[in-house]
Order: C-alpha cells, then structure tokens, then sequence
C-alpha cells in the first residue's frame, strides 16, 4: 500500500506555499518580476503556453515538479507506453497512444505486438473512405453517399463530433456528417427529418453492439431506413465499430463492414481507432493521419520533454495546485476558437470521466478534492453569458484559454478582434480594477464627484483571477491531434498525482444498471417494487401519462 500523497512533506511544503501565496495578487507578481512571462510561460511543438498568470512562483512550482518525481511519475509514464495494466480495477492496458504510433515501432499489450492490428484497421478506414468518396460505395438503389449519421454516446460520439466540428475548414465537399447521440427520439427525429435514405450511411458505434442508447436509436434508423428501401437495404447503408461480430451480423451488417477496436482503448480516447471513422469521413483519410502525427508528436513531447518544459505535465501541476491548494472547484475552458465549440464538452468527458474519483488505487477514501468540474464555451460568446460572474461574482475561478495565431476561416477583420478579446480578457481577470482606478475613470468621463463616489463600487474589478492561455499556430488536423494528445496526458499525470485509476469509471456504469432496473417498471412489464418512495412515485406518474 503506498503512502497518501497528502501525508507526504512535499504536501505539507505545498501547503505552507499555498497559504503564502494565497493573498499575493497578481499585479503584485508581476511588478516584482518584470520578466515573469519568460520565467513562466513553455514554447514547445509549435505551441506556447502562458502560465504567467497562475499564481503561482518559483518555489511552489519547484516543489509541484518534486512532487511529480516523488509519486514515480516517470515511471507510470513508462508503465502506460509499455502496455502495462495500469488500469487495474479492470485488468486493462492503456494504449491509446499506441493507436497513432509509427506501424513499425511495436507495442505488446499480454505478450503480443498490437501494431500489425492497429495498421490493418487504418488500412480498413482508408479504404473504406476512399471507396465512399470515389462514389464506388453505392446505396441498395445505386445512389452515391451524401449523408453519414454517427450513432454512439460518450466517447463514441464527443470524440468525433467535436474533432468534424473542429476540421470545418477541410471538409470533403458534398458530404455531411451528422450526429446521434440521445436516446430521446427527438434528436434522432430531427436528424433524419431532412435526409433522403437512399443516399444515408449509418455508422453504428459501440464497442459491445449493446450500448442502450446507441442501439436504440439504431434499431430506430434501421426502421427508417427498410420501410423506404426494404430490408435487405440494410447491409448497403449501415456499417459498425464494434467486436461484436455475431451481433453485428444479427443486425444485417455484413461483418466485412465491421471496425475493430480494442478493450485496451478507453471509450473516451478512442478517437484515434475507428472510433475516428465519421471524422475520416469528413475530412478525408490523410487529414485523419495527419492528425494522428499530431498526437504521436505530443507523445513523444511527454516522454522526452523535461519538467519544466512538458506542457502536459505543467497543465497538471497547476491544477493540482489550484484544486488542492487554492481550493478551487471549478475551472472554465475558453476556446477562442468557434471552431472548437465542442471542446468543452468533449474534455468534460476526458477530465471528470477520468478522474472524478472518490478512493486512490489502494481504495481508500481521498483526503482531497480530484479533479474539479470542467465547464465552458467559445469565445466570444461566453463574455456576454458568464463572464460577469468571472469577473465580480467573487469566486476563484482557473481559466484556460486557448486561441490560434492564425484563422482557419480567413473573413477579412474576424481574427484580430477575436484575438483583442482573448487576450483582453485574461489581462482584465489578471489585473482587475481597484476603486480608486475606477473613481479616476469616472471623474475622466465627466461624472461629478459624488456620483462617481456613488458608482465606483460597482466597477471595481477584484482580479487576481488565475490563468493559463495556450496559443496554436493555426486549427490544422496536425495541430488538433497535438491538442487532444496533450490534454489525454495531462488527464494521466493527473491520475499519478492523485494516486488514481484516471481509466475506470465505475459511476458511469452504475446508472446504466439501475436505469436496465427500472425499464420494465416505466414499460409496464414489471410491478413497482422495491424502490425508495421517491422513484416509484416517479415511474407511477410516468405510467399515469
């Protein structure tokens, strides 16, 4: 059984940091070091990340990358890569990296190289998208593909729905995606409202071929689809990710058209696997693979890269310090980016899924809080949503930043004021407005004394609100992979920090055997019974209905 992390000196050192550190501002920091950017900001891989605004100095970051080196993080980073089991209420590897490494470099998960089955699902996808791009996969009644609609939930949905979202700007012209992910008839509804089947592909995504969500709405499109074309359409218009060969032969997919994947990549980063195959689709197979290099070269960043140049282990070390140390709860994700819109639901998965644990790897109950709740949207638009409570709501509040140099959609005058705003906004966190800066304001716009008195109050900005900005060269596919890399590795360290399993999630599966419980009940099939008051009351006026 090892040590908690938080009875360790290291801690405690943290700890008397924190309370030093706690009451400095920001403004202070950095008039006492006007070369505290340089000091405190990484540029690596064509990206830089401005740390400069955490508040956080030299001694206390010394001691986070000591604390890195004391929980074996090195090691565990070598044990994940070697396809050691790390996930270990599970039994499982973790090999996700493994899925965008070089084909002739091999990785053995149990004793086996997985390298030769990874390439030849690559080789699948390519052929498959080039097939359908080339107009040579043909409906049942001889129509090209001009629509895919991705059905899966979680990792089989956010994935490669955030990633097409993201890639606008490489599209393959005159195909759509679309994508289904709730149970709830209205979004499948909606979706198939303006498609003609002849000219629809479905891609059924799910591991087992049993996820309840997702094979309810593929039962559903799978009736859409025969009540126009008739039952034998199926085969030309539907095809899966998924090991379940008898299922999805049962189904009416030729099991030809089936694309493995493997237990050892987890649903929430497995868009590198065919799981990646509606994104393949979008954007063409080569932008797909320049993506993965993305990823392999954040990869290789994280093994190589010392700590105090390692982007995704800094991004872990400052939440620790934040979360644990400051005390924050929360932390908000800004993409100035309207192209990554679905970035912050996507990480919401990554980050919470992962690592919103209550017990360490030897089970025992944390002693601090884990992973804080990861919430979001693009700028511009959350400035004129929640960024007043950011600014004079008073509570602490990390943000991440994130923002290109470059647009991937060059419209004349867009990128400098978004930009503007950018940075803007993470200087106006940082500094605030004290009250006699805001009387001084009022009194030059030519308000009188008294009523500047009376109004200063209220445009008095505290500020010393920590942030991190990341700036990208520009959206690319190569660009993209590095960024999903980096957050999937930040995710681990965290998970080594914490002395957690970042690769269960226990709490996920618990709800889908409660809501398997309570189906027959809602459906009528099975008597209310045994239930706390609260939910048979529920189901009883569910069935009332």
């Amino acid at each position: 059984m090892t040590t908690s992390t938080t009875r360790t000196d290291l801690w405690k050192d943290l700890r008397t940091q924190a309370a030093r550190l706690h009451s400095a501002h920001l403004r202070e920091l950095f008039a006492a070091d006007p070369q505290r950017f340089a000091a405190f900001s990484v540029t690596a891989e064509g990206l830089l990340l401005d740390y400069s605004k955490q508040r956080i100095d030299g001694s206390a970051l010394a001691l986070l990358r000591a604390l890195w080196q004391a929980c074996d993080g090195p090691s565990w980073t070598a044990r994940m890569f070697a396809g050691e089991p790390i996930n270990h209420t599970e039994r499982r590897a973790v090999l996700h990296t493994a899925l965008r490494r070089a084909p002739d470099q091999p990785v053995f998960c149990a004793g086996c190289d997985v390298m030769p089955e990874v390439a030849a699902v690559l080789a699948q996808m390519r052929s498959f998208c080039q097939r359908v791009h080339q107009g040579q996969w043909r409906g049942a009644s001889g129509a090209a593909v001009r629509d895919v609609v991705n059905i899966g939930i979680g990792g089989s949905d956010l994935g490669p729905r955030m990633a097409t979202q993201a890639l606008g700007a490489c599209r393959v012209p005159g195909l759509k995606l679309h994508y289904v992910s709730n149970v709830d008839g209205a979004h499948l509804a909606a979706t198939l409202a303006d498609l003609e089947p002849a000219s629809t592909l479905f891609i059924v995504a799910s591991k087992t071929f049993a996820t309840q969500e997702t094979m309810q709405n593929a039962v559903s499109a799978r009736r859409w689809l025969t009540a126009a074309l008739g039952e034998a359409a199926v085969a030309r218009h539907f095809v899966a990710v998924s090991t379940n060969l008898p299922a999805v032969a049962e189904f009416g997919i030729d099991p030809a058209n089936a694309f493995a994947f493997w237990d050892w990549v987890g649903g929430r980063f497995s868009l590198w696997s065919a799981i990646g195959l509606p994104l393949a689709l979008a954007v063409g197979f080569d932008n797909f693979e320049r993506m993965l290099a993305g990823g392999r070269a954040m990869d290789r960043h994280f093994l190589t890269a010392p700590v105090d140049a390692n982007l995704p282990l800094t991004l872990a070390l400052l939440e620790v310090w934040n979360t644990d140390f400051l005390g924050a709860p929360t932390r908000a994700l800004l993409p100035y980016s309207q192209s990554l819109e679905f970035l912050p639901r996507y990480l919401q998965q990554l980050e919470m899924e992962s690592n919103g644990k209550r017990v360490d790897r030897d089970g025992r109950a944390l002693d601090h809080p884990a992973a804080p709740i990861l919430w979001g949207e693009v700028g511009t638009n959350g400035q004129h949503a929640f960024f007043q409570l950011l600014h004079q709501g008073g509570r602490l509040v990390p943000c991440d930043f994130i923002a290109c140099r470059e647009p991937d959609q060059p419209l004349p005058g867009h990128h400098a004021k978004l930009l503007a705003n950018c940075l803007a906004q993470s200087q106006a966190l940082m500094l605030g407005k004290t009250l006699t800066e805001a009387r001084a304001e009022l009194l030059a716009e030519g308000i009188d004394a008294a009523r500047a008195d009376t109004l200063a109050p209220y445009r008095v900005f505290p500020g010393n609100q920590p942030s991190t900005t990341l700036l990208l060269p520009r959206l690319t596919p190569y660009t993209l992979g590095q960024l999903i890399a980096l957050f999937e590795h930040k995710v681990f360290a965290l998970g080594v920090l914490w002395n957690i399993d970042s690769f269960d999630q226990w709490g996920v599966e618990y709800g889908k055997q409660l809501a398997g419980r309570l189906l027959p009940m809602i459906e009528g099939k099975a008597a209310v019974a045994g239930l706390d008051a609260s939910t048979a009351g529920l189901i009883s006026a569910c069935r009332a209905c």
